[in-house]
């Protein structure tokens, strides 16, 4: 029989294997011919006998399945490690059945048996010009995308419905992505016999161009039935509260917004095998590599990302957690236009919101609850959703909305502070996840001094009962502004970062990122990027705000210099932002204002930042009002207190002792130290 004679039988019988017919050769690199130019030949004149024989193939074998002529030897592997995720519905073979249309590809690609050895002929001797062997999988196919299922395939949140239906299918209309008797296998996506339908070359069965490849079994809509429990809400815009520790991401299809996200229509240019690898300290990359096959972001979708083979080891990631966002986000030449860098608010000098937990926990899960019980567990899939993820642009919604770069995530209510808002409207709600009633929360050294408040819940670091509607007095951050006494310093608009350019108008209420934001901000004047992902300020907090402390509690303040710089960039900036300090050092609103201020008096020794979570008879909680008892102490005849109807205080600071009515209101006494600019 005529070598091209052998050919055309061959390609005809095993046709079933790619579910694409050829009509050239197209084989590429799969063309193992001595003249054909592959990586890898042999001695062998026809291509197709590297993996089919007309005679003497495998067929017949026992426990073998039925195969399209198979010449290459069977991989005699007993158990591969499969790809396993907490938020996976179907569970996998971990030994494929042999013959399958998967273990027909692991025959060469697990690496465990030589190219070329045929069941006909023996081993064809062969020769490469590779460096290495980066075809092969491996025995642990635990980073490479999970196929060779449990059959039937169960309905799973972020899967088409179509895939569980019976018969089951993709949604691919060209049928070309098929399962394969009703399962995902290796041919499901690749066509052996055509290299470059798609120009990554990677012998895929259709273009993957903005992702269609993955969107045939993936569904990345708002429609379908995998939208898991807020389905109705979701598609019209809102949230709902679900029960602690809901909605569980095997109940919620964390794709469905993203048709709509950033990461799916954004037209940065990328890099042609630009290096993923970020230096940050403590982390490393598990692979640097291409940033995707494709020119843009929007053409590369998933792959951008995401990585089907030799990818690091959770959620087919190119990268380890944050490093997978950094690879872009880090102000290097991986896209074009550059994304905020990110990177640069997260490293020395600057202070990090990331950070390790008490037990080593930095990384993110999808399984996790929405309640995130771990100190300093911060990752950046924790506060956005890179799925649903949007622009942020010129214009913003009014507090206290979630910024549109959080769109998608969970949140926490400030109802009950343990019931699961999906997804968050408001952004403390998304803050509430960590720095509400969460367990083991501390504060490391490195965000800097923390003051002791006179009245306090039980968790001192549980910003909910500080904002909540039990609070006597707070920022209006979840509830509105309703303080009963006049506020004469407030200002009409925020101050830029410049303290001289008008912001936002101050509004009703205002956001935790109004304190809390990276110090070079865009939304205040900055050219960074915004949210609180790192600042070189204390606390993450956008300007410079200056706390007393003292040695011993009542005796003079040793960390501040005297008078202090009051204007709007000086030790009080923060505060200058929404408050005018030339109005409270006239003591328009407290008559003592001029004199404890000039005396090195931060704000902080007397007023809560946050709000009044409590309150006793010893302080009202108005004007929020709460000492910090690291800094006065009491006066030996009464415990320390504060009275705003009698305008007195019992308390020792400053090394003096104060015990009985202040001044009425009225000019300062004495000059006032005000510098301006």
């Amino acid at each position: 029989m005529r070598p091209t004679l052998i050919s055309a039988l061959l390609i005809a019988l095993s046709s079933g294997l790619a579910g694409a017919q050829i009509t050239a050769d197209v084989l590429g690199d799969h063309s193992m011919s001595p003249a054909s130019g592959a990586p890898i030949t042999g001695t062998l004149g026809e291509p197709c006998m590297y993996c089919h024989a007309p005679h003497s193939g495998i067929n017949g074998t026992p426990g073998v399945q039925d195969t399209p002529l198979w010449s290459q030897k069977l991989s005699s592997v007993q158990s591969y490690q499969m790809y396993s995720s907490s938020t996976m519905v179907n569970q996998t073979n971990s030994l494929p059945p042999l013959g399958s249309n998967s273990t027909l590809c692991l025959s060469c690609h697990d690496g465990t048996v030589a190219v070329g050895t045929t069941t006909p002929w023996g081993q064809v001797p062969m020769s490469s010009n590779l460096s290495g062997t980066p075809a092969d999988l491996g025995t642990n196919l635990s980073s490479t995308h999970p196929f060779s299922f449990v059959t039937p395939l169960q309905a799973a949140p972020d899967l088409w419905p179509s895939m569980s239906a019976n018969p089951p299918s993709t949604q691919d209309t060209t049928g070309a992505v098929r399962l394969i008797n009703g399962n995902v296998e290796c041919g499901s996506c690749h066509n052996p016999h055509v290299q470059n339908i798609d120009s990554s070359g990677d012998f895929l069965v259709i273009d993957n161009s903005q992702s269609a490849l993955c969107l045939a079994c993936h569904n990345g809509t708002m429609s379908g039935s995998g939208m898991g429990l807020n389905s109705s809400l979701a598609r019209s815009g809102g949230s709902t509260s679900v029960a602690a520790g809901g909605p569980s991401s095997k109940e919620t299809n964390r794709l469905r917004y993203w048709s709509a996200s950033i990461h799916a229509t954004a037209d940065n240019r990328i890099a042609s095998q630009v290096s993923t690898e970020v230096s940050l300290p403590a982390k490393a990359l598990a692979r640097p590599g291409a940033l995707g096959p494709y020119t843009t972001l929007r053409i590369n979708g998933c792959l951008s990302c995401h990585t089907t083979h030799n990818s690091a080891p959770k959620v087919l990631l190119r990268a380890i957690d944050d490093q997978t966002c950094l690879a872009c986000h880090s102000g290097g030449t991986t896209v074009s236009p550059p994304a905020p860098d990110i990177a640069a608010e997260m490293m020395t000098p600057k202070i990090s919101h990331t950070g390790k937990t008490a037990t080593g926990i930095t990384s993110h899960s999808a399984s996790e609850s929405a309640l995130l019980n771990h100190n300093r567990h911060a990752t950046c899939a924790d506060c956005h959703n890179p799925h649903a993820t949007r622009q942020v642009g010129l214009s913003f919604p009014d507090p206290p909305q979630i910024r549109v770069s959080q769109s998608g995530v969970d949140g926490i209510s400030a109802t009950d502070g343990h019931s699961v808002v999906s997804p968050a409207v408001n952004q403390y709600e998304s803050c509430l996840r960590c720095h509400g009633t969460s367990a083991g929360k501390t504060n490391p050294q490195d965000l800097g001094y923390l003051p002791r408040r006179l009245v306090s819940g039980a968790d001192p670091l549980d910003v909910l009962t500080q904002f909540g509607t039990t609070s006597t007095s707070k920022h209006p951050v979840m509830q509105v502004r309703s303080s009963p006494y006049p506020q004469p310093s407030l200002r009409p608009n925020m101050l830029d970062l410049d303290g001289t350019r008008p912001g936002r108008s101050m509004g009703s209420q205002i956001l935790c990122t109004d304190c809390h934001n990276s110090d070079d901000n865009r939304e205040f004047g900055g050219r960074g990027p915004n949210g609180p992902h790192g600042s070189k300020y204390a606390h993450l907090l956008e300007r410079r705000y200056d706390m007393s402390q003292a040695p011993i509690p009542g005796q003079p303040i040793t960390n501040l210099n005297t008078p202090p710089n009051l204007s709007t960039t000086g030790n009080y900036a923060l505060c200058a932002k929404c408050h005018d300090l030339a109005s409270i050092v006239s003591n328009a609103s407290f008559s003592g204002h001029a004199r404890h201020i000039n005396d090195g008096f931060s704000c902080s020794v007397c007023h809560t930042a946050h709000g009044m979570g409590s309150h006793t008879a010893l302080v009202s909680g108005e004007r929020m009002v709460d000492f910090d008892t690291n800094v006065v102490a009491p006066n030996g005849r009464s415990p320390i207190s504060y009275q705003r109807i009698s305008n007195s205080c019992s308390l020792v600071c400053h090394g003096h002792a104060h015990g009985g009515s202040l001044p009425s209101a009225g000019p300062p006494s004495g000059p006032v130290r005000l510098t301006t600019h």
